[in-house]
């Protein structure tokens, strides 16, 4: 049988996901079946990139992670509040739907910030995500 290092089976291991204590319950909007839609197409595209894509809920957001958090999802009463863990300068948005967050406290990492309200922007928003995502992975 072929021998494969010990590093490169971990990155294809299935990870439980890390809740520290909090899960959805703790996102009040997640519940809301409106936004809970929404969240979930969302998640289900962002942790579809690459199998060393993982999921944890924090208190005051969900982070998603390959080597660090590339994009962190703020549910909020109307919107998914997303945060692109990347440079503003260095993202393409021909439609300027990104906001230049860099210097300003908010929840989330990164310097690029996108309200998502329609499950019909979500093909151009994971387009922003992908960016933030191979970024981080070497490719962008």
């Amino acid at each position: 049988a072929p021998q494969v290092a010990a590093d490169v089976l971990d990155v294809y291991q299935v990870k439980p996901p890390k809740t520290d204590g909090y899960t959805i319950n703790d996102h009040p909007h997640l519940l809301n079946t409106g936004i809970s839609k929404l969240f979930e197409a969302l998640r289900r595209q962002v942790i579809a990139l690459d199998p060393c894509v993982t999921e944890e809920f924090l208190k005051l957001y969900v982070a998603y992670k390959a080597e660090t958090n590339f994009v962190d999802v703020v549910p909020q009463a109307k919107r998914l509040r997303l945060s692109l863990n990347m440079r503003f300068p260095e993202i393409y948005d021909p439609k300027g739907i990104c906001k230049d967050v860099t210097n300003i406290g908010r929840w989330g990492n990164g310097d690029v910030e996108i309200g998502l309200e329609r499950l019909e922007d979500l093909p151009y928003v994971m387009g922003l995500i992908r960016q933030a995502f191979e970024k981080q992975m070497g490719n962008g």
